[in-house]
């Protein structure tokens, strides 16, 4: 009696663990599966960008549907799908497997899935040479250990980070989500700036130009006189001032072309590095 009794609690036991186990399984088979605020992730714990600063980070960006934006970190998919709603193709990389599967279940609800892709991968085996926007709510140290990579990226990309800063690389532009917002409510932007550090002939002169990051001093020499200078490069376009006269340029690998601005009139202005300059990545 005892033993049958036995055998039978036994059998409800691993009945009762068997539904524990498969109906969490089932309900994520049958598309249930629903993150939670604070949960861990590889890098990160996952904490959902507000739908208003969403909308101020692609404002900022200015993306339109000639762009291509990959979100870094894409937890349930909203950066991308918000994107994908204003015409651009956007990508999302997200390392929670569960997470992707959601957001494509998002994306299809939204009517987006043409526009709207996601990618179970690291960020730091990524390959984001293609974007043209990037954006991220990601820790200070993860911004740290991506800015190389972030820099590397061709000029004029854009980089759109929630909240957290790339300590002394400033942001080009910041904005405010609407007061809805509560917590996490900063959007910050950089545009990643064109190489222009070095030695630089002028037809009648030399320019000389220390970049950091996408500020730069240096000094601009003429005949017996010389300049200093400081300025700054947004994408492949640098300006400074020598005097009343403002300088704007083109930087196209080895060579800057543009225009004076000045009281006297306006006129040309061109230059090509006299050796090879440090690589982007290697910008201080």
């Amino acid at each position: 009696m005892n033993r049958s009794l036995s055998t039978r609690c036994l059998i409800l036991a691993l009945g009762f663990a068997f539904l524990v186990y498969c109906i969490p399984l089932r309900a994520q088979e049958q598309g249930d599966y629903q993150p939670h605020v604070g949960q861990p992730g590889k890098d990160v714990v996952w904490v959902p960008t507000s739908e208003s600063l969403v909308e101020k980070m692609l404002d900022l960006a200015k993306v339109t549907p000639r762009d291509y934006l990959i979100d870094l970190g894409s937890g349930d998919g909203r950066t991308v799908i918000a994107a994908a709603k204003r015409g651009v193709t956007a990508l999302g990389i997200e390392f929670n497997p569960d997470m992707v599967e959601l957001s494509k279940r998002n994306a299809a609800a939204a009517g987006v899935s043409d526009r709207a892709t996601f990618a179970k991968a690291d960020l730091f085996e990524s390959d984001f040479s293609k974007a043209t926007v990037i954006t991220m709510f990601l820790l200070p140290d993860i911004n740290l250990k991506l800015r190389p990579k972030l820099l590397g990226l061709k000029p004029g990309t854009r980089i759109v980070s929630n909240s957290f800063t790339m300590e002394d690389w400033q942001a080009d532009d910041t904005a405010n989500a609407d007061e809805e917002c509560q917590t996490w409510c900063t959007a910050y932007l950089w545009i990643i700036p064109a190489n222009a550090d070095g030695k630089w002939r002028l037809p009648n002169g030399e320019l000389t130009i220390n970049q950091k990051l996408q500020n730069f001093t240096g000094t601009i020499t003429s005949g017996e006189k010389s300049t200093e200078i400081a300025g700054k490069i947004v994408g492949d376009t640098l300006s400074f001032k020598v005097g009343d006269a403002f300088y704007s340029g083109q930087i196209n690998g080895d060579t800057i072309s543009g225009t004076i601005n000045q009281m006297i009139g306006d006129g040309r202005w061109s230059a090509t590095r006299e050796k090879q300059g440090v690589p982007v990545v290697g910008i201080r």
